[in-house]
This record gives structure tokens, C-alpha cells and sequence, in this order.
């Protein structure tokens, strides 16, 4: 069975594509998970789709991307780097949230997706995404910045906005 993702894949069947990935990963050949990874890559709703499954996803794989699935997602560097620079924000704040809550088990899944997130961004090495994430340090020390409307929709509170800060800082 061939994974194909159109050009105008949806994000839903973005993320059906990305969950039938992972579950053949090991099997898959490494030009085989390019071509995949890059094809999702190329738009908004397959990049999406792509990050909300294979961050979250239980299979122990998705913590060692294969260079393969670096390759691909180096090929649509704006979208992708915007992409996790906010998955590392919006993780980070929602551990803090379900800490609160004392929610123990989404705590720890929050942390991961923050962990996965960093780690690609460490491997990705793209400009675009040094310059997405000084964007996003200016915009919560100075209250506004490109990234303001970001933070603002989702209601991040100073503590919040003080964590992404440093999960941002930490990616080296």
C-alpha cells in the first residue's frame, strides 16, 4: 500500500495519512518516508495534520525521527517553522494548565509534545525557525509583536507566557 498525500489533502485525512504512517514506519524505506513527510509538508493542513498526530502519537519511533523525516519537513521551511514554533508554545502553556488541574497523565502528554517539538526544531536547524522563535520571545516581553494575536487567542497568562519563553530559550 503506497501512502499518497494530494496537494490538497485535508487536515483530517492529513491525519489519517500521518497515523497509517506511523504504524508502518519501520517498514517504510527512507526515500519512502521523504517523499511522504514532504508531500504532507507542502501545505498548511497536511503539515498540521502531519505535527497533531506524529507529536502526540504513543509509538516510541516518533522520539527518533529518521533523517528521512527531517529531509521532508526541511522542504517547506515557513510553514513547518511556524508550525512548531507554536506547537512549543501551545504545549508548553497547556502543561501548565493541566498541572493546575492536577492532571497528572495530560501533564506528562503536554511535556512530550514540547520535548518532540524541540527536538525536531534542534534537528531541523532552519533560519526560519530561529527567527519564529525570537519573534515570539519579543511579542511576550514586550506585550506585542507579530505573535501578539497568537497569544491573545489563546488566553495565556503571564506564567504561561514566562514558560514559553523558556521552552523556546532551551532549544539548542
Amino acid at each position: 500500500m503506497e501512502l499518497i498525500a494530494p496537494p490538497d489533502i485535508s487536515f483530517e485525512s492529513a491525519i489519517a495519512l500521518t497515523e497509517t504512517f506511523i504504524s508502518k514506519i519501520e517498514t517504510i524505506e527512507e526515500k519512502d518516508q521523504e517523499k511522504i513527510v514532504t508531500a504532507l509538508a507542502k501545505s498548511e493542513n497536511g503539515s498540521r495534520g502531519f505535527f497533531v498526530t506524529y507529536l502526540t502519537d504513543n509509538n516510541p519511533q516518533v522520539d527518533k525521527p529518521s533523517t528521512a523525516i527531517i529531509k521532508g519537513l526541511k522542504t517547506s521551511p515557513e510553514i513547518v517553522s511556524e508550525l512548531l514554533v507554536k506547537n512549543v508554545a501551545m504545549s508548553t502553556a497547556m502543561k501548565i494548565t493541566h498541572h493546575r488541574k492536577n492532571s497528572r497523565e495530560m501533564t506528562q502528554k503536554s511535556e512530550r509534545v514540547t520535548q518532540r517539538s524541540q527536538k525536531i526544531i534542534h534537528l531541523l536547524q532552519l533560519p526560519e525557525i530561529e527567527q519564529k522563535i525570537t519573534e515570539m520571545q519579543q511579542t511576550i516581553i514586550n506585550n506585542e509583536g507579530s505573535y501578539q494575536k497568537f497569544l491573545d487567542r489563546w488566553g495565556y497568562d503571564n506564567e504561561q507566557k514566562q514558560a514559553i519563553y523558556q521552552a523556546l530559550n532551551n532549544i539548542n
